[in-house]
């Protein structure tokens, strides 16, 4: 009896864990951390940005955690003493490395990417510039961080990464749904087109209708499941600070009046309209134009000079200088330079063009000493600047771009998306996110408490029957 009352409660053992449910556990996922410095031709920047590793469709949602700026000039201005660029970035990765955890800093990825300056440097003199990007990656080799490399951005990946930037902070590539529960695509029609002006370049992005007739002015980009064929082209020497050089020269070589207010001085080149070799410094001064019948037209007039719009002939797809470039199409993001002197103006609320003419006309025609005293605490390094480079934009943005009247509506300056900083270097994140491995979620097995804890009381329930029956 002892042997048939023992098999019986281990049957009843037996059957009771088969029954019990086993379900499967998804932890939450991990935070994971990116590096991005934009090393621009004036300034260099740094951006932390973090996402989960379970990842919506192959493209990780990034939100920005720091950004720092490098204290200085840019790295290219230390071609003269290299390892100065190196020594610039710590500051800023001392900060980021606080905002990360110890134990994830050597899984984060960390890029530098160089820009305009860096480029022109490059084409001067190569192995200065590879001097620079040797002692930056020193620097960035010192720190526990997964360093992937310091490289010169084409002018085109500058550009689409910055159209990138723009599409993903304003939900153009995909939007939750809480109704549907799942992520959407919004239509095509809410892309976003991106305008950049910077030092030494600047970059038009924009998904044209139909496919771009030009490939070499083409990029393409597979994000959360969906390709995008965009138009992108980047002009050197086209940035306001290469602009501002090459509108001195023109200006002493054949006009007497500026439209830079006050004493300003300007670099010229020996080797052409870049930033090195023999400088020699040359004073302007002036008062913008202030002729009754022309107004600013003078400034204008001699802006306009530093393109070549002739090399375009009668066509119609054609900025200056003979490049190709598709009917504009949709809403634009003017960032950087354009809404910092747009900002200045009181221009960045989408204000008709006729406004901004006329506000950039009552700016040139001031007096340095009106002007001086009425922004005591603007820099005194860019407010003679000013009226150049409003100037610069209205003749990139109509003359150049084919921007009207009616379509000037469409561009709006800003400089933030939310939290998030507006630049290349979100989207040069996201998009380097396709590339690391997306981190499956741990899964275990676990029992369902409350039918274990059954199951364990009624075997002990059962082990002390049978016991008390063998003693009875």
């Amino acid at each position: 009896s002892a042997i048939i009352g023992t098999l019986v409660a281990l049957s009843i053992i037996a059957l009771v864990l088969s029954l019990v449910k086993v379900e499967d556990v998804t932890l939450p996922p991990t935070v994971k951390y990116g590096m991005v410095f934009d090393a621009g031709s004036s300034h260099t920047s740094l951006f932390v940005y973090e996402w989960d590793s379970d990842k919506e469709n192959d493209t990780g949602v990034v939100s920005q955690t720091l950004s720092c700026d490098v204290q200085g000039p840019g790295i290219s201005s230390y071609a003269y003493d290299p390892p100065r660029a190196g020594d610039s970035l710590r500051e800023c990765l001392d900060k980021a490395l606080k905002v990360v955890p110890a134990a994830k800093q050597r899984d984060v990825p960390a890029y530098l990417g160089a820009t305009a300056g860096m480029r022109l440097l490059r084409e001067q003199n190569s192995s200065v510039a590879d001097q620079v990007l040797a002692e930056v990656t020193k620097t960035m080799q010192e720190y526990p961080v997964d360093f992937k490399g310091a490289r010169i951005l084409t002018g085109e990946e500058e550009g689409a990464y910055g159209w990138i930037t723009i599409n993903y902070l304003l939900d153009s590539f995909t939007k939750f749904s809480p109704k549907a529960h799942t992520w959407l695509r919004p239509e095509v029609a809410n892309i976003f087109g991106a305008l950049d002006l910077g030092g030494a370049s600047t970059q038009i992005s924009f998904m044209p209708k139909g496919s771009v007739l030009n490939q070499n002015e083409a990029s393409k980009f597979t994000l959360y499941g969906y390709n995008y064929n965009i138009y992108t082209h980047s002009y050197l020497c086209y940035g306001q600070n290469e602009m501002l050089k090459r509108l001195a020269k023109e200006l002493i070589a054949v006009r007497g009046e500026t439209c830079l207010h006050g004493a300003v001085l300007c670099q010229e080149s020996s080797l052409g309209e870049t930033h090195s070799g023999t400088l020699k410094q040359v004073s302007l001064s002036g008062r913008g134009d202030e002729t009754k019948q022309s107004k600013n037209y003078g400034c204008l007039a001699a802006v306009r000079e530093l393109f070549n719009f002739s090399a375009c002939g009668q066509s119609r797809d054609c900025t200056f200088d003979g490049v190709y470039q598709p009917p504009l199409r949709g809403q634009f993001i003017a960032f950087s330079a354009f809404y910092y002197n747009f900002k200045f103006l009181n221009l960045t609320e989408g204000q008709p063009l006729a406004t901004a003419r006329e506000a950039i006309e009552q700016l040139c025609t001031r007096s340095w000493e009106d002007l001086s005293s009425s922004y005591p605490k603007e820099d005194p390094k860019r407010l003679p600047k000013y009226c150049a480079n409003a100037n610069y934009i209205l003749t990139l943005l109509l003359d150049a771009y084919k921007f009207n009247e009616t379509s000037w509506k469409n561009i709006f300056f800003q400089m933030k998306v939310g939290s998030a900083d507006v630049g290349w270097t979100l989207g040069y994140m996201l998009n380097l996110t396709n590339m690391i491995p997306a981190e499956a979620p741990t899964r275990v097995k676990g029992h369902m408490p409350s039918l274990w804890a059954a199951a364990i009381t009624f075997i002990i329930l059962t082990l002390v029957l049978g016991l008390t029956a063998l003693l009875l």
